[in-house]
């Protein structure tokens, strides 16, 4: 008797013991990556889940979701279990851009939780090596010298956007191809079956410096520290012709504090680690602020960013193609 009384009090404990809920993060974590692979998008999101794994003692697995600018990504955790177990890398386009550019299924604003600002990214125009300019200035002379036949790859709602101000701030016409994402754009830029391509920095810097492609213009009023050498939209004579670039990292809207306190303790440790920092200088990253790291600071600027640009991509009538 005495046996079975024991035997029922350690299934009873084991059963209370099972029910308890498991520290986060008991498992890994997925990573959606909404380009594809080959982009800084992803580039960045694998430099981040690989560190930011060995703070939290799990692996956390990119998986690349593309589609439709990013919204397909952004759309796969914002519908996902609000658990801390899946969560995006967001930028401009799929986190601000796409609420004009496509009817979504999801809310940018209250569909996500915010975890924390990663970097601010300078956005280039360049161009492939045999077009006939050195500068922009003679990029938009020989637009206009031969109007339509300038193609530019459209790979996501901030590439488009600046294709529709380039040609709004000069009076040019450019044909605009779409693509899937920044990775296949760059191989066909290198490879000279397009034109031109705006791109955050941190996918084109390689090829910058190793001459393969052209950088006319940081789009932006002044020079940037990461990429001191390429001139300003201001310098190289199209003022106006501006665009962000960021990275941050979301959570579907309800995630636990608890949850969203440990990914954002983790993502606070990987950018204060140098060998993080020299990959995000050498991808022309700015690391954000230890303020808009945090869940807090991410969630104003993201406000922000919306209030800013929406009724910007609106006026120029952007559209998903």
């Amino acid at each position: 008797m005495t046996r079975i009384l024991l035997a029922l009090a350690a299934t009873l404990f084991a059963g209370l013991a099972a029910a308890q809920p498991q520290p986060f993060p008991s498992h890994g974590i997925t990573l959606i990556s909404p380009f594809p692979p080959g982009g800084s998008t992803d580039a960045v999101a694998r430099v981040m889940a690989q560190r930011m794994a060995q703070s939290l003692g799990q692996a956390m697995v990119v998986e690349n979701v593309s589609g439709a600018g990013g919204s397909i990504g952004a759309g796969r955790v914002a519908r996902a279990s609000p658990d801390g177990y899946t969560v995006v890398i967001g930028q401009w386009d799929n986190l601000v851009a796409n609420g004009v550019v496509y009817n979504l299924n999801y809310d940018l604003q209250k569909d996500f939780q915010p975890i924390g600002l990663l970097s601010i990214n300078p956005q280039l125009l360049l161009a492939r090596k045999g077009v006939p300019a050195e500068d922009l200035k003679g990029l938009v002379a020989w637009m206009k010298a031969n109007p339509g036949k300038a193609t530019f790859a459209n790979q996501q709602a901030s590439a488009q956007t600046a294709g529709v101000l380039l040609q709004q701030l000069t009076g040019t016409e450019m044909l605009i191809v779409p693509y899937r994402g920044g990775g296949p754009a760059m191989q066909d830029l290198i490879a000279g079956h397009i034109d031109l391509l705006v791109i955050q920095a941190a996918a084109a810097m390689p090829q910058v410096r190793g001459g393969s492609i052209k950088a006319f213009a940081l789009l932006a009023p002044t020079r940037s520290a990461v990429v001191p050498n390429i001139p300003s939209a201001d310098e190289a004579g199209v003022p106006g012709l501006y665009l962000p670039g960021w990275f941050a990292l979301f959570a579907p809207k309800g995630t636990p504090r608890e949850a969203i306190g440990k990914l954002n303790a983790a993502l606070v440790e990987a950018l204060a680690d140098p060998a993080v920092q020299k990959r995000f200088a050498d991808f022309g990253l700015d690391v954000a602020s230890r303020e808009q790291q945090s869940p807090e600071g991410l969630a104003a600027f993201h406000k922000a960013e919306i209030e800013k640009w929406w009724p910007v991509i609106k006026a120029a009538g952007i559209k998903a193609e």
